[in-house]
């Protein structure tokens, strides 16, 4: 509620949300913005060439909890 009081306050102030590119050009188009931060999120999670988050499958190498003992399931 603050937050739209303080914006109407203001008035219409227009945002223009640029990044810069690995050649350090400044980029508008939202599409070529997300490609950016998508190419940016896999290469910091170590996951090279994953274009959509959902298709990528997890890996482990065991379960995540243990099973629990027959003395353990007792209590």
């Amino acid at each position: 509620m603050y937050r739209g009081i303080s914006d109407f306050k203001k008035g219409y102030q227009p945002r223009t949300t640029t990044l810069e590119d690995e050649k350090g050009d400044l980029v508008t188009n939202f599409h070529s913005i997300l490609a950016i931060w998508r190419n940016l999120f896999s290469w910091l999670l170590n996951v090279p060439g994953v274009n959509d988050v959902r298709q990528t499958e997890i890996h482990r190498s065991g379960p995540l909890v243990p099973e629990l003992s027959a003395v353990e399931m007792a209590f």
